[in-house]
């Protein structure tokens, strides 16, 4: 192994150290998507300086008219939900999603009024599910059956 060799041993070693210190520092790029409620040009200027300063974030981009924020960056959801929040401005995270995604978008717990166009509440299926009243009446059951000649006695 000659000089050119042993450098590029080194640099490769020296290299993989770094990104291991650098994975184990920073988190995963990711995107978080916020609902802060803003009114004018001065509260948007605001949520995004104070997004912008934190550590690890690449961009900040805000709609004003969905009063959506989307943060991407190595950071972490809830220290963005934070600093949002530190603003004064009422945040959440984004609570929607494409209507399509959701098995039963006009269910009650889904539909929102406010959501922007084409989305509904993020939910769980079993809690749309459990809001769907079932009604298990015997008689009614027991009307139409193929046992029964005067089975259809509604008529």
């Amino acid at each position: 192994m000659g000089v050119g060799g042993s450098l590029e041993y080194v640099s490769e070693n020296y290299l993989m150290c770094i990104s291991h210190k650098r994975n184990n520092k920073h988190h995963q790029l990711q995107t978080v998507e916020l609902k802060v409620a803003m009114d004018c040009d001065g509260c948007e200027l605001k949520v995004k300086k104070a997004l912008s300063s934190l550590r690890g974030v690449k961009s900040v981009k805000i709609n004003r008219k969905q009063l959506k924020v989307t943060v991407t960056g190595y950071v972490e959801a809830s220290k963005v939900l934070k600093k949002a929040k530190s603003t004064g401005k009422k945040a959440e995270i984004w609570p929607y999603v494409p209507y399509n995604l959701v098995k039963h978008p006009y269910a009650a717990p889904a539909y929102d009024k406010k959501a922007p166009p084409g989305y509904v509440r993020n939910v769980e299926d079993n809690a749309v599910a459990s809001s769907v009243v079932k009604f298990e009446d015997p008689s009614f059951v027991t009307m139409f059956s193929d046992d029964n000649p005067n089975a259809c006695s509604i008529m």
